[in-house]
């Protein structure tokens, strides 16, 4: 059977595998190991058995459930919570004030947990019933968490691009890096659109009340100097590492000590918050390591096999593509699996074709890190089955329909996509903050 043949029947074996409902690390780990052995006999067990020490050698894997931890404990002893009530009094005079405060809660939440489910949780349960109560548009507000909550894939600590990184081989620091203005700039322009929208209708997004707004000096900076802290535990973390004082795994290690003595603090941290946030934590670092050793192991006989350079024959020599045009496909790809599949899924199946490729496409893996991140964002909220509409479904108070999620995301995805066209067409935006960082 020709090489070609093989790779498609894996590739649509594994498929299959996932449409039964199979976990996503036994799909992909047991087609690879299973392959292996058909195509090398008893010596194709060597493959899984090299991705699992390749996966234990990897030392920056160590940031995965420091950040995690991080992140959970600050979630769990509610001092996130503060970074809403902080932006509640500071930006209630404005038109679409609180909606505009969300947003930077979704990218403060971003920054200290790396997940968007988490963000997503945060939004959905503290956020989205007060700006209900307090008269905004039930569509927008929706729209604000869906779109906010998405940020937390792209803006560092972001766990997916530390999988990324882990597949593609790329410094985990220079991802992180170089996630950091497109989030910025996507949080903006979230903030521009709600901002004019709220001017045009200012009906979208009241401001608060005079009565509600007439917060005494004092307990207005008690809530900034609150609702700070977990800026303060960030730049804690990342100003050592952006200056070279400390290494990746170093700076995760102080931003989970920093987030963990703040809640002690605060008198926070009790019995429950501690086993909730270890428990959430190994489940989820256990999970992700997992998924990476299924996808090594997966993306190693596809190497074995030549698929990669198969594909890229027929994409350039048989039906003459050019390098763009095979990006733009790739990028369409990922939004059409983004209806049916999480991000990680999405990675770990089509990593070994699409990376490989890149590369040899003459594309930085830097670079295309941060587009397969903002497409896998649109993709989590492209209906008819987007990953975050589903979530919002679940959470959302019994008033929103699952067509006021569908309406809600429409400008947001518009506006993603004007996100992703501008780091394509411009990948300095994209590039500029890891070469200034790592060429001093």
């Amino acid at each position: 059977m020709p090489y070609e043949m093989i790779a498609l029947l894996m590739f649509s074996s594994m498929m299959l595998m996932l449409l039964t409902g199979q976990r996503v690390f036994g799909a992909i780990g047991f087609v690879g190991a299973a392959a292996g052995m058909l195509l090398w006999g008893v010596g194709g067990v060597d493959v899984p058995f090299s991705a699992a020490m390749k996966l234990m050698k990897w030392y920056p894997l160590l940031t995965l459930p420091m950040f995690i931890f991080m992140g959970y404990v600050l979630s769990e002893s509610r001092i996130a919570d503060d970074l809403y009530k902080m932006f509640h009094v500071w930006m209630g005079n404005v038109k679409g004030g609180l909606a505009i405060g969300t947003i930077g809660l979704m990218v403060l939440i971003s920054a200290m947990n790396g997940l968007s489910v988490a963000g997503m949780a945060i939004g959905a349960t503290i956020a989205l019933p007060e700006l209900l109560r307090r008269g905004y548009d039930k569509i927008m507000v929706t729209g604000v968490v869906q779109a906010g909550s998405s940020l937390g894939i792209l803006v560092p600590p972001s766990v997916v691009l530390v999988l990324y990184a882990m597949i593609a081989r790329q410094p985990v620091g220079q991802l992180w890096l170089a996630g950091v203005i497109p989030g910025l700039m996507m949080a903006t322009m979230f903030i521009i659109y709600i901002y004019v929208r709220c001017r045009m209708q200012p009906h979208l997004g009241p401001p608060l009340s005079e009565e509600e707004r007439n917060v005494p000096m004092a307990e207005k900076l008690r809530l900034l100097r609150a609702g700070l802290l977990p800026i303060f535990i960030f730049a804690s973390m990342m100003v050592p590492f952006v200056n070279g004082w400390t290494s990746l795994v170093e700076s995760s290690a102080i931003g989970a000590m920093t987030a963990f003595l703040a809640a002690i603090l605060k008198g926070r941290m009790t019995k429950e918050v501690f086993e909730n946030s270890v428990r959430n934590t190994l489940a989820i670092s256990c999970m992700f390591m997992w998924i990476i050793l299924a996808a090594l192991g997966f993306g190693a006989i596809f190497d074995g096999l030549g698929a990669v350079k198969a594909i890229e024959t027929l994409f350039t020599t048989q039906l003459g593509l050019n390098p763009w045009m095979i990006l733009i496909l790739m990028q369409l790809s990922f939004i059409l699996m983004g209806t049916f599949l999480d991000d990680t899924a999405m990675l770990v199946i089509v990593a070994p074709l699409y990376v490989p490729l890149v590369g040899m496409l003459g594309f930085d893996l830097i670079w295309y890190g941060i587009l397969y991140t903002i497409t896998t964002q649109i993709a989590y909220m492209t209906p008819p089955f987007g990953y975050n509409l589903f979530l919002m479904r679940a959470m959302a108070p019994p008033e929103i329909g699952l067509m006021d999620i569908y309406r809600s995301i429409i400008p947001f995805v518009g506006i993603m996509i004007v996100a992703l066209g501008l780091v394509m067409i411009f990948p300095q935006i994209a590039l500029w903050l890891p070469e200034y960082v790592y060429g001093k």
